[in-house]
């Protein structure tokens, strides 16, 4: 999967829009933890090392309490942001979130609550037979602050049968992620390449957040990643290096009507994200507390604080820890 153009071409390109964007020369990161709450999942999806089966031996439901246990040290490191997601799990319906998403509210009211993807709400909207604006606005009344771009993909559908037939399609990611601009939800858009998709696919992936955002989308930032093949039902190889940064710095070109471009720590590594922030990314995304989805396919990249601060000064940027909506809680002397 190689995209024309020479990759410093490419890269400055990106490079000069970041600095006119972001002039204040900046680099941000959140302190967030993904707290996977259940990893039961009826899509099965060929990339996804992650889900699990009802009858499997390590197939789980977190209780209240174990969530609850893990905000607090997230909330004891200064953390300002949750990420859960888990498995489109059938047996979980509306009552369970706005019991659970209420209870989070009223203990860790400084925590923003950035979860669920568009795939889940949509089984969520599904199980519980209500309107996806009904299931939105009674998540967003249990205290649901915004939602992540997870389960974006590709999208196209076409390759989207391929890896992930069971899943919403593109037409419906989209819709979800409208109605909640429109109830005043911020939201992020994601994309996952390097999996069975053609450059084209890519391409028209951008052009199609790039089109959500300009009818009335709430996208703060987007992120891409590269598929993590270990432990997978698909297999294959990951994206190079290369390609990972040339489809960075594609997406900081196409995607001009979204603030923030994210490196992606996680599956490309310190080094790699510390090259990232002159291919167009002027944001690291979070610390990641707790990480489990992308590590069950082996890949278990981890990054302290203070060693992601040390990676933004060595780069020659000034740091500052940030809300999930990029608010500033506070800048990092270089």
């Amino acid at each position: 999967m190689l995209l024309d153009g020479d990759l410093l071409e490419v890269g400055a390109a990106a490079d000069n829009i970041r600095k006119r964007m972001h002039p204040e020369g900046r680099v941000t990161f959140v302190v967030d933890r993904n707290v996977n709450y259940t990893n039961i999942c009826e899509s099965k999806c060929s990339f996804c090392a992650f889900y699990r089966d009802k009858q499997a031996e390590d197939a789980y439901i977190l209780s209240f309490e174990q969530i609850f246990n893990k905000i607090a040290e997230l909330t004891e490191q200064g953390g300002t942001q949750l990420l859960m997601q888990g498995g489109l799990n059938p047996e979980l319906k509306i009552d369970f979130f706005e019991t659970l998403f209420g209870e989070i509210k009223a203990r860790f009211p400084t925590i923003q609550n950035h979860s669920l993807s568009p795939a889940e709400v949509t089984c969520i909207a599904s199980n519980s037979g209500l309107s996806l604006e009904q299931t939105l606005g009674r998540l967003k009344g249990a205290g649901l602050d915004s939602i992540p771009g997870g389960g974006a993909e590709i999208l196209v559908d076409e390759v989207r049968k391929k890896i992930s037939p069971n899943k919403i399609g593109w037409q419906q990611w989209g819709e979800v992620m409208l109605k909640a601009a429109a109830i005043g939800m911020p939201t992020t858009a994601t994309m996952m390449f390097g999996s069975d998709e053609k450059p084209e696919d890519i391409v028209e992936h951008l052009f199609r957040v790039r089109e959500l955002q300009e009818r009335g989308g709430s996208f703060t930032a987007f992120i891409p990643w590269t598929y993590q093949p270990g432990n997978t039902e698909l297999g294959g190889t990951t994206a190079t290096g290369v390609d990972y940064l040339k489809v960075l710095a594609l997406s900081r070109i196409v995607l001009d009507n979204i603030p923030n471009i994210q490196a992606s720590w996680v599956t490309q590594g310190a080094k790699m994200a510390q090259v990232a922030l002159f291919f167009g990314a002027n944001d690291l995304g979070g610390t990641m507390l707790e990480e489990n989805v992308v590590a069950a396919a082996g890949c278990s990249f981890r990054m302290s604080q203070e060693e992601m601060i040390n990676l933004i000064h060595g780069a020659g940027f000034s740091s500052a820890q940030r809300t999930t909506t990029y608010s500033i809680v506070r800048e990092f002397a270089v």
